[in-house]
C-alpha cells in the first residue's frame, strides 16, 4: 500500500512540474524591448523556447515572438509564427475531456494554453499589418475578413464583456477601403463606433479633406508600453469559505459531489489551505503618447485600443472559475490525504510500519501544496496602449517624424521614418513600438 501511494505521489510530481513562463523571464525579454532592442528579444525568445515554455505553451512562443518581430520590422518572419499561432488556436478549439480532469485535480497549468478572445482578435490585425508592410494588400484583407467573421460570431455568442473589438473593426474597415469594399467599409467602421461606445472609449475621428486624392495618407500606428504581467499570489482561506467557494456555480463547471461536501461537513478537513492565484503587475512606461510632425504641423495620435484594460476584464471574467477550481481541487486533496490515512492504518502496511497513516496524509498534503500553481500565462509582450493617426501629405518620398510624449505632454523622444514613398491618392502604413 505504502509502495503503491509513492508511486502515485511521483505521478502527481511529474504532473505537477509543468509551469508557466517565469516573471523573471518575462522581465528579462521586457528589459530589452524596453530598450528597442526587440531583434534582441526575439533572439532571446527562441533561446527559450524549450526551457521557458512547456509543449503546451506553444501558442505563447509563437504569439510572443511573432509580435517582437513585427516590432522589429521583420514581418515575413513574424507572420510565420502568427500563421502557426492561429493554426494553434483553431486546434485548440477541441478541448479533451482528460485534459479537463486533470485542470481539475492537478492545476490549470496541466491543459494547453487557450488564447483568450482579445489576443485571438488581436493576431488578424497583427498578420494583416504584417501583409500591408509588404506591401500585399489581397493578404490583408484576407485577414480582416477572418477578423470581423470571428467578431461578428462573438457578439453573437457573448452578450457581455469582451464581445466585440473596435480598433480591430476600425482597422478591417480601413483595409476594406482598399480593396473597394465600401460596404463591408461601412459596416465594419459602424460597428467599431458601437464597440467604442459600449466600452467607453473615446471615438477617434479623423479629418479627411474633400481634395484627398491630390495628397497620400500616411497612417501610423504607435504600440505605446507593456501590458500588466501575470503573477503568482498565494493566500490563506478557511475551509468553510473553500467549501462555499467550491459549491458555487460557474460558468465551465458544475458544483462540488454530496461526497466531498459530506467530508468536510463530517470534520476530516483542517482549518485552513492554502491557495495560489493569478494577479497582475503593473508595469512602468514613461511614452505616454506621440504627435506625428510632417513641416511645421504636429498632428497628436489618437488612443484607438486599451490592451490593459482587456487584460484586467478578462481575468476579471475567468476569476469565479478559477476560484472554483482552486477550491475544488483543495477539497478533493485534503479528502485524499485522509483517506490514504484511513487505508494504510488499517491494511497490512500500517501494521508492519505502525502507525504511519500520518506519513502517508502529511505526504498527500505535500504533493497537493507543490501541485497548486497559479496560472500566469499570457501572451506579454503586447503593448499596454496602441494609438494611431491618419495625416494627409504632399505626395513624394519623404521622412515622417514621431515625436514621443510624457503623460504631461512633454517631448521625450523621437523617431523619423525615413525616405517613406507617400504615393497621390494612396496609403502607407507605418508602425513603431515604444516599450519604455
Amino acid at each position: 500500500m505504502i509502495k503503491k501511494a509513492l508511486v502515485a505521489v511521483c505521478g502527481v510530481l511529474v504532473c505537477s512540474a509543468c509551469g508557466a513562463p517565469s516573471l523573471r523571464y518575462k522581465y528579462e525579454v521586457n528589459k530589452l524591448a524596453a530598450q528597442g532592442k526587440f531583434d534582441q528579444a526575439a533572439a532571446y525568445v527562441n533561446t527559450k523556447a524549450k526551457s521557458a515554455y512547456s509543449g503546451k505553451d506553444i501558442l505563447l512562443y509563437e504569439l510572443d515572438r511573432g509580435t517582437l518581430l513585427h516590432d522589429a520590422q521583420n514581418p515575413t518572419q513574424s507572420d510565420e509564427h502568427f500563421t502557426r499561432a492561429q493554426q494553434d488556436i483553431t486546434n485548440s478549439y477541441t478541448k479533451s475531456v482528460s485534459a479537463s480532469v486533470r485542470r481539475l485535480f492537478v492545476n490549470d497549468l496541466t491543459t494547453p494554453y487557450y488564447a483568450a478572445n482579445y489576443e485571438t482578435a488581436l493576431t488578424f490585425f497583427y498578420r494583416a499589418m504584417n501583409f500591408l508592410q509588404q506591401n500585399d494588400i489581397a493578404s490583408a484583407a484576407v485577414e480582416a475578413r477572418k477578423a470581423v467573421f470571428f467578431l461578428d460570431h462573438l457578439r453573437a455568442d457573448k452578450k457581455s464583456g469582451y464581445n466585440d473589438d473596435p480598433f480591430v473593426q476600425y482597422m478591417s474597415s480601413l483595409i476594406f477601403e482598399l480593396t473597394g469594399e465600401l460596404s463591408d467599409a461601412r459596416i465594419s467602421r459602424t460597428n467599431a463606433v458601437k464597440a467604442y461606445q459600449k466600452r467607453g472609449w473615446v471615438v477617434p475621428e479623423f479629418s479627411v479633406p474633400q481634395n484627398w486624392q491630390d495628397y497620400g495618407e500616411v497612417i501610423i500606428i504607435h504600440y505605446v508600453g507593456q501590458i500588466p504581467l501575470k503573477k503568482s499570489q498565494t493566500m490563506q482561506i478557511a475551509w468553510h469559505k473553500a467549501l462555499a467557494l467550491a459549491r458555487s456555480p460557474v460558468d465551465d463547471g458544475g458544483s462540488i459531489s454530496p461526497e466531498v461536501e459530506n467530508a468536510i461537513r463530517a470534520g476530516l478537513t483542517g482549518s485552513s489551505i492554502t491557495i495560489s492565484y493569478p494577479v497582475l503587475e503593473e508595469q512602468n512606461y514613461y511614452v505616454a503618447g506621440s504627435m506625428l510632425q510632417t513641416g511645421t504641423q504636429r498632428v497628436p495620435l489618437q488612443k484607438m485600443s486599451d490592451v490593459s484594460e482587456l487584460i484586467k476584464q478578462d481575468l476579471q471574467e475567468k476569476l469565479p472559475a478559477i476560484w472554483f477550481r482552486l477550491a475544488t481541487r483543495a477539497v478533493l486533496r485534503q479528502v485524499a490525504a485522509v483517506q490514504a490515512r484511513h487505508a494504510i492504518d488499517g491494511s497490512q502496511d500500517g501494521k508492519k510500519w505502525g502507525s504511519a497513516g500520518w506519513l502517508a496524509e502529511m505526504a498527500v498534503g505535500m504533493v497537493g501544496a507543490l501541485a497548486e500553481k497559479a496560472d500566469t500565462r499570457q501572451w506579454f509582450t503586447l503593448p499596454a496602449e496602441i494609438f494611431m493617426t491618419r495625416a494627409f501629405v504632399s505626395p513624394g518620398t519623404q521622412d515622417i517624424r514621431l515625436l514621443f510624449t510624457d503623460r504631461n505632454g512633454n517631448i521625450i523622444g523621437t523617431y523619423t521614418f525615413e525616405n517613406v514613398a507617400v504615393p497621390k491618392g494612396g496609403r502607407v502604413f507605418l508602425h513603431h513600438r515604444t516599450a519604455y
